[in-house]
């Protein structure tokens, strides 16, 4: 039950293709690439509606578009524009697309990055995916433990106040603010105060990390291996000021539906080496509240498949903090 998710991991996004995009956009992406595009590959991974391709040119570039329309993707258009500035800022041993131009007119924005020719790691993980990954992250978390100032400048926000106004599914359920949703109606029966009393104690945990900066959304899904094995990291648009070993947890959580042995990956991995006593369990717990929670909203169309993604990885990281606190498994109970 745990190993695969419900759904594709590369195909939980409903964008439009190149051929979909209006003529005047075409146009200006072709005529900032300097060269007809011949061939587009949309991506299938991601839970937004905008457009993102890798786009091959008749000049023989390739390069990763993205692009959204101001009308009625303004929230895209602005993403899209931070994540450029992100990108362009971080440290060169960070291993990640880098920004090649950006074009905004009062129609679109469109970000344009280099290629990274590859493919989303398979779920199980393999073992040698899953390392490779971890390395990449390690060395992006040693940079960015003390960030540029090109970074620094760009005012990012702090995990911990977000973890505690909008990862409060535990505190919710048990105040009556949020009904139990039906996937956690097994803990919320017999473990849902400890598992509030837990999620509570995130936020103060993650803001000891001072200048620190993290990922913020480290999922499999942001993550490619390329040709040679390598692994790079993506999807820097929420890049925020907390401590890397919370996105090594978000990680590994997909490690844990796979059966590896996420806690000896946890303990031995370079950004849990000054992680606070309890501070797993306490960003386990409230991953879990939130994911569980979010997967019970309403469908979006934008991502179809985002419901289940969010409850399969709220039953996960469910699942590995009750085998950490000794109960019974959470899962198939």
């Amino acid at each position: 039950m745990l190993a695969t998710p419900p759904f594709a991991y590369d195909a939980t996004a409903r964008r439009p293709s190149w051929a979909d995009l209006s003529g005047d956009l075409r146009n200006a992406i072709e005529t900032r690439l300097g060269a007809p595009v011949v061939a587009a590959h949309t991506a299938g991974a991601g839970f937004t509606s905008g457009f993102a391709a890798l786009l091959s040119t008749a000049a023989g570039d390739q390069v990763f578009v993205k692009a959204a329309r101001s009308a009625d993707q303004r929230h895209l258009c602005d993403w899209y524009a931070h994540e450029a500035l992100v990108s362009a800022a971080l440290p060169a041993t960070v291993r990640a697309p880098r920004p090649l131009w950006t074009l905004a007119t009062p129609d679109f924005f469109v970000l344009c990055a280099e290629a990274v020719p590859g493919r989303t790691p398979g779920l199980p993980w393999s073992a040698a995916e899953l390392s490779v990954t971890l390395d990449t992250w390690a060395e992006a978390a040693a940079a960015l433990a003390d960030p540029p100032q090109a970074l620094l400048d760009l005012g990012l926000p702090a995990l911990a106040p977000m973890l505690a106004d909008e990862f409060g599914g535990w505190r919710w359920m048990v105040d009556g603010r949020v009904p139990v949703p039906p996937a956690a109606e097994p803990a919320a029966r017999d473990r849902m105060r400890e598992l509030a009393a837990l999620e509570a104690e995130a936020p103060a945990l993650v803001a000891t990390a001072g200048r620190e900066l993290t990922h913020c959304d480290l999922r499999l899904d942001n993550v490619i291996i390329d040709e040679a094995g390598q692994a790079w990291l993506c999807d820097w648009n929420w890049l925020c000021h907390g401590p890397a070993w919370f996105d090594t947890a978000v990680l590994l959580i997909t490690a844990h539906a796979g059966g590896l042995d996420a806690d000896k990956l946890w303990s031995t991995h370079s950004t849990a080496a000054d992680a606070p006593e309890g501070a797993l369990d306490a960003t386990l717990a409230a991953l879990s509240g939130y994911f569980l929670t979010r997967g019970a909203a309403p469908p979006n169309d934008a991502a179809p498949t985002v419901r289940a993604h969010q409850t399969w990885h709220g039953e996960v990281a469910l699942d590995w903090l009750y085998l950490r606190q000794g109960w019974r498994s959470f899962v198939g109970r």
